[in-house]
C-alpha cells in the first residue's frame, strides 16, 4: 500500500502498511486520546464522520501520560476504539502508536484481538517505543534505557505474533516469558493483525523495524509545522 505524505495543517501523518489488498493510497486521521477527545462519545462521533467522509483509517495515540505538567484530561485508547467500533461499519481503527515495551503482551494481545474480532478484521496496531520517554516510563519507575525497551518492544511484537496464532506458545526471551498457552479466539486477520512501526524518519533502527513486520508509521522532521497548501 502506498502511504500519504504528512499533511501538518490536518495532523495527519504518512503511513504506509499492509492491511489493505490492493496497493491504492490511503488516508488516515490520527487524533489524540486526550483533551476533548478523551471524551468515548466525542471520539465515537469523531470516528462516524471520519468514515462518512469517506477516510480510510482513523488511529489515536496511546498515551497514559502526555507532558505530564500539562494534567491532561487522557482516556484509555482501547475504550476509544470500542466506541468507534460500534459506531462505524468499515473504516479501519488503530493506535498510532502504542508503547508496546510498557505493556504486558498477555493484555494487549487479548485486547487487540477482542477489538479485531469486534470490527470484523478491522484493526491495525501502531507499534514503537513511545514518547516522552521519561513520562511515559521513568513515571511509574520503569528503565529509560532505551537499548532495553527496544529489545522489550521487539520480543513483545514478536510474541503478540505468537499468541495471535492460535496455537500452543511457550516462548523464552531476555524480556519477555511465554509458558504454555493458547490464546483463543484468534483474531479474524491471518496471519495476524496488522503492525505498522512508528518512529522517527530518517532513524535507521525502527524503519529496520518496520520492514520486518507490515508497515510503518514514518513521522518525520518538522511536522508539526504549518504549511503552506502548495
Amino acid at each position: 500500500m502506498a502511504g500519504r505524505q504528512p499533511d501538518a495543517a490536518l495532523g495527519v501523518p504518512g503511513f504506509v502498511g499492509a492491511g489493505w489488498h490492493d496497493a491504492a493510497m490511503r488516508y488516515s486521521v490520527n487524533v489524540p486520546n486526550f483533551g476533548e477527545f478523551a471524551a468515548a462519545e466525542v471520539f465515537a462521533e469523531v470516528a462516524r464522520r471520519a468514515e462518512q467522509a469517506g477516510w480510510d483509517a482513523l488511529l489515536v495515540w496511546d498515551h497514559v501520560v502526555e507532558q505530564k505538567d500539562l494534567r491532561r484530561e487522557i482516556a484509555d485508547p482501547w475504550i476509544l476504539l470500542t466506541a468507534a467500533a460500534l459506531a462505524t461499519h468499515g473504516i479501519r481503527l488503530g493506535t498510532a502508536i502504542t508503547p508496546v515495551a510498557r505493556r504486558q503482551p498477555s493484555k494487549l494481545a487479548r485486547e487487540v484481538a477482542t477489538l479485531d474480532r469486534l470490527t470484523g478484521g478491522r484493526m491495525v496496531l501502531g507499534a514503537g517505543l513511545g514518547a516522552p520517554v521519561d513520562d511515559e516510563y521513568a513515571s511509574f519507575g520503569d528503565t529509560t534505557d532505551t537499548r532495553v525497551l527496544a529489545e522489550r518492544l521487539d520480543e513483545g511484537l514478536h510474541a503478540l505474533d505468537l499468541l495471535w496464532s492460535g496455537e500452543p506458545v511457550t516462548y523464552r526471551g531476555n524480556q519477555i516469558t511465554i509458558n504454555d498457552v493458547v490464546f483463543l479466539p484468534a483474531p479474524v486477520q491471518r496471519p495476524r493483525v496488522p503492525i505498522w512501526v512508528g518512529g522517527f524518519w530518517p532513524n535507521k533502527a525502527p524503519m529496520r523495524r518496520a520492514a520486518r513486520w507490515d508497515g510503518a508509521i514514518p513521522t518525520m522532521a518538522g511536522m508539526d509545522a504549518a504549511r503552506p497548501p502548495e
